[in-house]
């Protein structure tokens, strides 16, 4: 018999579902080839789940679909991408998952120094 229970501690993983289409499959083959990256293609969907940190960077993306560079944005990735675990963020050449909400922290414009 199986028995569920929460766990709470930190998994340190972070990724996203991605619709399994023509875009789905050229970001998770981008992401894919990253060594901390593992990718799980289902029937409707790619589950791309990283450890600790995970950088999409837009010009490997266009490279890898032949467009002309500035075609992957992030606009283009939140139309593929259904679902994310982990803190996301958006810049002007990448979108940056991290496992740890304190790691993006410089980029969120949280302050980590406790208030008293």
């Amino acid at each position: 018999m199986t028995v569920f229970k929460a766990d709470s501690t930190a998994s340190g993983m972070c990724g996203f579902t991605l619709m399994n289409n023509q875009v789905g499959v050229i970001i998770a083959g981008v992401a894919g080839q990253l060594d901390n990256v593992a990718t799980t293609p289902l029937p409707s969907m790619i589950r791309v789940d990283a450890v600790g940190r995970m950088d999409l960077v837009y010009a490997d993306i266009d490279e890898a679909a032949g467009e002309e560079e500035g075609w992957f944005t992030s606009a283009e990735f939140e139309e593929s991408m259904s679902t994310h675990y982990g803190r996301m963020v958006h810049l002007d050449d990448r979108t940056i998952m991290f496992a740890n909400p304190e790691d993006a922290a410089e980029y969120l414009d949280f302050d980590l120094k406790p208030i008293r």
